[in-house]
């Protein structure tokens, strides 16, 4: 049936007209959530001259909501169609507000975009159900756009935009795009759903990143026994049979057949399986990865080489800096995210961790101690524990995020060097972190308990003593406040979550408190939130985040960046949670968060500091990596942690 302009069809409360639609939320939502917003109205089409498009809004029976998109040659001669020539808006609300705001009001939402099997898990971002999705039900979908106000800087998502796959057509040809929008109760039921859906390819997969001599492992999931048997996958060119079968009855209204495949992770770099079953189709994108310790060896050794400063005389000498390989060429602005200090210390770090494995590599060594001198020379007050945020002791900005991150760095130089000088400085360093005021602020990085229990094994009673003290009046802060997360460069954002939940963890390590326990697991739930389980590396158990390669890259565009390496810090709190309760099924998801972010790192020594996902970002082409190695090795840090 039509669908009234404005009313209440089913389960949902629609305000829709000729330009589409313009609200959407569930009728028995008590804060009436609006799942659309954007600048263009959802179902808002652009399409070349001479093709023309008719968009219909209906109630199926069960309640749910069907679009149609109709196409049409109406030119007289033929028309060949570009993967970017028509596309329509799908802006789901998916922004960043203040959290009392956001957790009721707002979204993530999860694409993948799958060609004839694509979708949208959109969850709130608090967690409370129902959430809306999309399921793809005839066409093809081949990428996604996204319109970026950036006067709104990091705070909007923007309106996403699906690129129908369409071809051509000859003069008076007709093609549809159809989907459904339902409501759901959480990722199990949203997949559950997925499953109902006549014909639906779900391709599943336990992990997407898998390690040099490993196997690719996925399933392709149907409730429909003719379609699972004519499943078709190939690999450059090759078919790839299937090596077994399963079939559950145990969540489904009627049986579910998952079909596996396997193949040698061999080689590094993507490997992209294309999955048919009569004319639907879908893809399954995975990536080989080398070893930890090869990475290590690779990035180590080229920051020695070629990406660290060396002129006597000047400020930034021995300074790990932005490498950009389009150049082959170092670069350093004082500019915030380019400058000679902040997040670049991951490189000094992961320098330090390679030599505690490597202790022979001399030049990397003399690398190291040059690197050392720089941050205590222009970045780090050994007397009062003050963290400058740039080269010539900088503080224009006295950032707190940066003292973690140094103390990160002398606790790694500890445990190289043996001299208590670099252990007692880390002290020194958090005890001026939370002078600062460190207790309210939601710093990225902070290694208490591992600082703590340094301190106690070397006998500093008094030191341990006091920044417990600190540390646990930090996280009673946190306590108080709760879910009612205070802005901060970001309005909210998983590297908001995930350091709370981290700290919380550890408060509980330290003092065995309940409290502290308990409020992790809340605060838990939302960082789950961030996190999907497409069937692409790029997305698989990474965070989403949207403005890095802004911030952090040469290209300077904003857009969804997939991954990045703050993704990891949901692995990190995934794997402190997995201790503590014993959960296997945590320490597992924390080694898929981990090892997500490794293909930010390159087979050369070189690296990106984000890959910038989305087929375009306000008309310009992305889907890149970006050409900064920056900040990345963050992400290394974690995995070698």
């Amino acid at each position: 049936m039509n669908m009234p302009t404005v009313g209440c069809v089913g389960e949902s409360i629609i305000g829709n007209d000729e330009r589409g639609l313009w609200f959407l939320s569930h009728k028995d939502d008590p804060s009436q959530m609006n799942w659309v917003e954007g600048e263009k109205c959802w179902g808002s089409v652009k399409v070349p001259m001479g093709l023309n498009v008719t968009r219909t809004l209906s109630v199926l029976e069960n309640g749910e909501l069907e679009e149609c998109y109709t196409f049409e040659n109406v030119s007289g001669e033929p028309l060949f169609i570009k993967e970017k020539d028509a596309y329509i808006y799908v802006p789901f609300n998916d922004s960043y507000e203040k959290a009392e705001v956001g957790l009721e009001k707002r979204c993530n939402a999860h694409l993948f975009i799958g060609e004839n099997a694509t979708y949208v898990m959109a969850l709130r971002q608090g967690g409370r159900a129902p959430h809306l999705g999309l399921v793809l039900t005839k066409g093809s979908i081949i990428g996604y756009g996204v319109e970026r106000d950036f006067s709104a800087r990091s705070e909007d998502r923007g309106d996403f935009l699906f690129y129908p796959k369409l071809g051509v057509f000859e003069p008076g040809e007709k093609k549809e795009i159809r989907w459904k929008l339902f409501w759901h109760q959480g990722k199990d039921d949203f997949y559950n759903r997925l499953l109902n859906e006549d014909e639906f390819l779900l391709v599943k997969a336990e992990q997407m990143t898998c390690i040099q001599g490993e196997n690719f492992e996925f399933c392709v999931q149907t409730k429909n026994k003719e379609m699972a048997q004519k499943f078709f996958v190939k690999f450059n060119e090759k078919e790839i049979k299937h090596v077994r079968i399963d079939e559950t009855n145990d969540k489904y209204s009627q049986p579910a057949y998952s079909v596996w495949y396997q193949y040698p992770a061999e080689k590094e770099g993507e490997y992209r399986f294309d999955i048919w079953s009569g004319e639907k189709h879908t893809h399954a994108l995975f990536y080989c990865s080398a070893s930890v310790d090869i990475l290590l060896t690779r990035r180590s050794q080229f920051l020695a080489t070629k990406q660290q400063y060396k002129k006597e005389g000047s400020a930034l000498d021995g300074a790990y800096l932005i490498y950009d390989s389009e150049e082959d060429a170092l670069y350093y602005s004082h500019k915030a995210d380019h400058n000679g200090g902040r997040e670049r210390l991951a490189m000094g770090i992961i320098m330090a961790q390679y030599l505690k494995r490597h202790p022979e590599d001399a030049k990397c060594m003399e690398s190291l101690n040059a690197y050392e001198r720089y941050v205590y020379r222009e970045l780090y007050d050994e007397n009062t524990g003050v963290v400058y945020n740039d080269i010539n002791r900088n503080n224009d900005w006295h950032r707190l995020y940066n003292y973690p991150w140094v103390a990160n760095f002398q606790i790694a130089l500890y445990r190289l060097k043996k001299d208590v000088r670099y252990l007692l400085n880390a002290y020194k360093t958090m005890m001026g972190y939370y002078r600062s005021g460190g207790e309210h602020f939601y710093a990225i990085g902070i290694e208490a308990y591992e600082l703590k229990t340094l301190l106690d094994e070397a006998g500093f009673e008094a030191q341990s003593e006091a920044f417990t003290q600190a540390f646990l009046n930090h996280a009673d802060q946190l306590t108080q406040t709760s879910v009612n997360y205070p802005t901060s460069e970001v309005k909210y954002e998983q590297s908001i979550v995930a350091p709370a939940v981290s700290c919380l963890l550890q408060a509980y390590q330290i003092s065995g408190e309940q409290k502290y326990l308990e409020e992790a697991r809340k605060q838990l739930k939302l960082l789950e939130l961030f996190n999907g389980k497409q069937a692409d590396y790029h997305l698989f158990e990474n965070a989403i985040r949207h403005w890095d390669g802004y911030w952090f890259g040469k290209c300077r565009l904003y857009g969804d960046t997939f991954p990045h390496y703050w993704s990891a810090l949901t692995g990190n709190a995934y794997s402190d949670y997995g201790d503590i309760i014993g959960s296997n099924e945590y320490k597992k998801r924390a080694d898929y968060s981990h090892r997500s972010v490794l293909s930010l790192l390159n087979s050369d020594g070189t690296a990106t500091c984000a890959y910038v996902y989305p087929t375009s970002i306000n008309g310009i082409s992305a889907n890149y990596a970006d050409p900064y190695a920056n900040d990345q090795d963050w992400g290394l840090y974690f995995n070698i942690k």
